[in-house]
């Protein structure tokens, strides 16, 4: 009888190590997970959607930026009389 109560006694301080362990924490939470996997999953197609429209975003700025440019020397290469000739200055008497 003596030999349960100290194999008792042992006992808890040993479970308490082996439960409060990272691998059985990693275990937990991959099991609460297992049960409700939709909020991580939208916690993380969020973030994404996110930076997929900050991305979008940018290439749309860029892309505008580039039609202007491409306008402006589709204009000069058409016109090439339109253009003003440089001047230099004159030179001081």
């Amino acid at each position: 009888m003596l030999w349960l109560v100290i194999l008792v006694a042992l006992a808890i301080p040993l479970a308490a190590v082996i439960l409060d362990s990272p691998v059985v924490r990693s275990l937990a939470s991959r099991h609460v997970e297992d049960q409700n996997p939709q909020s991580g999953d939208v916690k993380q197609l969020s973030q994404k959607l996110e930076t997929l429209e900050t991305e979008l975003e940018v290439v749309n700025r860029e892309v505008a930026q580039l039609k202007e440019n491409q306008q402006f020397l589709i204009q000069m290469l058409e016109n090439p009389a339109a253009r003003e000739p440089a001047k230099l200055p004159k030179p001081p008497a």
